[in-house]
């Protein structure tokens, strides 16, 4: 029997996720209802141009069905073939890595750093070859990676660079909002990130050049503008796929957007808490905390502990659900099964936990967590 069962929302409890469902997201899909367009239409358009406008004006925004179908075709775009390393993070979701089987791709997985489970630059650096074509980060949490050393090494081997921002919406590094960094940025508006589509993604593009083929990619490999004139020659001369955005989902998306500042400055708002509750207390480490050169998405709070399961007890004890989320992608199957190498992944595996972050928290709910894990386990 599963000791820890999914929790409830109400009657005391603080669960770990809660979807954020915009003030305005009924009427406006409503709308789309009743509109011509249930599919891909003007929403989705709009949608592309205002989070184009938000986190890269240079770039151009591709929304899609999810931010696996947003990664996916930013690992055709950037030209991988059968054979072809990436190199990627050996600890991140499974999304990140499992569009290179799609591809005959090879993923070579780097070590994380100790305090912020993010990709470890120095390994990175010993594991490019003759085949190495890309490096793929993930800002793990919403704290962005040392983007200034990886970019330095992309560009000293001539390798494509590409963002796995799916908890780093509303994240920045030096200044810069993570999403026109990079050749490729991918967001997740997945049903519990900071913005939701229910289920979708976008895909930042800096080579303007591109954005034509993957329009044609995200539709079967057709020229979906020319077929709408009714004079589309009928011929497909490129493997493409269904990864399109609809309108209904981008009516949520555009709603998402009305209250996209201050759902993230709450989220940073409780992530400040949980840093400050555990500021000093001995046995808990907050992972991501204290870094002034970069600005923090807050979409997980990550502690290292000892005891792990002994913690996650005594949170459930006090209805509160913790989790780990996400685990090292080498101890699935798919990629080949458990490898050696990481040094750091190996001794973190078994500490950390993730705690609740989301809307629907306030501040007290916070100092509860707090007070529960600092009353020790």
């Amino acid at each position: 029997m599963n000791e820890f069962p999914v929790l409830e929302p109400g009657d005391g409890n603080i669960v770990l996720f809660h979807p954020h469902v915009p003030a305005g997201a009924a009427e406006a899909v409503q709308q789309v209802l009743e509109s011509r367009w249930v599919g891909q239409g003007p929403r989705v358009a709009e949608f592309e141009r205002r989070f184009a406008a938000l986190v890269a004006p240079d770039h151009d925004a591709l929304a899609v069905g999810s931010g696996t179908d947003a990664l996916h075709l930013a690992y055709l775009l950037a030209g991988l073939a059968p054979g072809d390393e990436v190199i990627a993070p050996v600890f991140t979701c499974t999304a990140t890595n499992i569009p290179f089987l799609y591809m005959g791709v090879k993923p070579v997985f780097a070590d994380v750093q100790p305090r912020t489970l993010n990709m470890d630059p120095a390994h990175v650096r010993t594991l490019i070859t003759p085949r190495t074509k890309a490096i793929v980060c993930v800002h793990y949490g919403g704290l962005p990676c040392d983007l200034d050393e990886l970019h330095a090494t992309a560009r000293e081997h001539g390798l494509l660079f590409i963002e796995d921002a799916a908890h780093a919406l509303g994240a920045a590094y030096k200044g810069r909002a993570v999403g026109g960094l990079s050749d490729f940025t991918m967001f997740s508006f997945q049903a519990i990130k900071l913005m939701t589509t229910g289920d979708g993604g976008m895909l930042m593009v800096r080579n303007p050049g591109l954005v034509e083929k993957a329009k044609r990619l995200r539709w079967f490999g057709i020229d979906r503008s020319a077929k709408q004139l009714g004079v589309w020659e009928n011929d497909i001369t490129e493997v493409g796929y269904k990864y399109q955005m609809t309108d209904l989902a981008a009516a949520l998306g555009l709603a998402a957007m009305d209250e996209y500042a201050s759902t993230l400055a709450k989220r940073q708002s409780l992530l400040e808490a949980y840093v400050r509750g555990f500021a000093g207390v001995p046995g808990i480490e907050l992972i991501g905390a204290g870094h002034t050169d970069r600005t923090h998405a807050a979409w997980l709070c990550t502690v290292l502990v000892e005891d792990r399961v002994g913690l996650m007890r005594k949170l459930r004890e006090h209805r509160i659900e913790s989790g780990q989320v996400h685990y090292r992608n080498d101890r699935y199957s798919i990629f080949g099964g458990r490898q050696q190498g990481f040094a750091n992944m190996d001794v973190l595996e078994d500490r950390y936990l993730v705690l609740p972050l989301h809307g629907k928290m306030d501040l007290g709910d916070v100092e509860r967590v707090c007070s529960v894990v600092k009353s020790g386990w």
